[in-house]
């Protein structure tokens, strides 16, 4: 790490230790959300770290946010999850927004006094996002919503959101973007999710019916709905995978400050060859999970994006994720299956990792596609 990426983590881990950890127990049963949290690392810089300072932005790098981002994740990654996304709200109306919408939006949400949300899953167009039906009819002086979306993250406590429409035929080619401002008439919220973690990251259904969006809301064209979601998503794959890295890393923590402390048969259990060899496994997939978000961090900020570099690493972090979870809960035993350690939580957290951002099947057929490209290319 630089000098600034340094400064970055040692200045989020000692506010996370602070502010963060000692109410996760308590905020992860009642599923609360506490929005001065939000604020507060809003008021430090870090939920605008990618945008440019134009727009109130700390106008860094993607390296940089992926380490802000894994560092936060060790104390929760419902909290990083939600910079997470509102940065990619924050990104998509940066590179395809008019001036216009730049200056209207950017600034609450780079400042952390608003949360952005992005809005593109429905209960028929999941893992097939082009085949989504909530309609934007055109009428005078904008267009008329009709439909609604799920599981979208941040859902009733976000002030913008990005939601994809159909415009045009069926297929992506028919899918267009709007900026949604909470409030506005027509638009609402459904059930609130009981989900198995994120618990103090509120998801919830969105519902349209006759809702009324401004002609100027919409982003560029008609029908670059899905070009833009696709290119929100290339981002979020190595940002999700940043994220599974701080999660293995506090699990791994954990375990190895248990290991050493537990006694059993008159000696430390990190002293069985059988846990060693866990623990170990753990460290080492966790720095190749690190090296490929990096690496993918890296390629953006270079100008370079690598769809299957970016695909590997959010497959390769969150399925570690998932794998470290499960082995610390095991390392910890018994108490590792209570909520007396934040093992368990953090195991919890994990499994959606490999779901969001296109589910780690989805990651495989891409990479595949790209291999095919390569080798047919020879």
């Amino acid at each position: 790490m630089n000098e600034i990426q340094l400064e970055l983590k040692n200045q989020l881990e000692k506010y996370r230790l602070q502010k963060i950890e000692p109410h996760m127990e308590h905020d992860d049963e009642t599923e609360t959300f506490r929005m001065e949290i939000f604020q507060e690392l809003g008021a430090l810089g870090f939920t605008g770290m990618t945008l440019p300072e134009e727009f109130g932005g700390m106008g860094l790098s993607y390296e940089d946010f992926s380490i802000a981002l894994s560092e936060i994740a060790k104390s929760s990654v419902s909290y990083a999850v939600t910079i997470s996304v509102s940065c990619m709200v924050q990104a998509i109306i940066n590179e395809f927004g008019d001036l216009n919408q730049k200056k209207k939006y950017l600034p609450a949400l780079t400042a952390g006094t608003e949360i952005g949300a992005f809005c593109l899953s429905e209960s028929g167009a999941g893992s097939d996002a082009a085949a989504l039906a909530t309609t934007a009819k055109k009428t005078k002086g904008g267009y008329i919503l009709n439909g609604s979306k799920i599981w979208i993250t941040s859902g009733g406590i976000a002030k913008t959101y990005i939601v994809m429409a159909r415009t045009g035929a069926e297929g992506g080619k028919g899918v267009s973007a709007f900026i949604v401002r909470d409030g506005t008439e027509g638009f609402s919220y459904g059930k609130k999710e009981k989900k198995m973690g994120w618990r103090i990251s509120p998801t919830r259904e969105l519902l349209f019916h006759n809702c009324f969006i401004p002609e100027e809301n919409l982003l560029t064209n008609e029908g670059d709905g899905f070009k833009i979601a696709m290119s929100a998503l290339e981002k979020g794959r190595f940002t999700i995978g940043a994220i599974a890295v701080g999660c293995s890393e506090r699990a791994l923590d954990e375990s190895v400050s248990y290991a050493l402390g537990r006694q059993q048969f008159k000696q430390a259990i990190f002293d069985f060859q059988g846990l060693q060899f866990m623990m170990a496994d753990m460290a080492t997939e966790i720095e190749c999970s690190r090296l490929l978000v990096q690496q993918a961090a890296r390629d953006y900020d270079q100008g370079t994006p690598n769809a299957k570099l970016a695909c590997m690493a959010k497959l390769k972090a969150t399925d570690t994720a998932m794998k470290v979870t499960t082995d610390a809960v095991q390392i910890l035993g018994g108490v590792g299956y209570t909520r007396e350690y934040p093992v368990e939580r953090f195991m919890r957290d994990a499994k959606v990792l490999q779901i969001v951002e296109g589910t780690n099947q989805i990651q495989r057929v891409v990479i595949a596609r790209n291999l095919k490209k390569e080798y047919t290319k020879h």
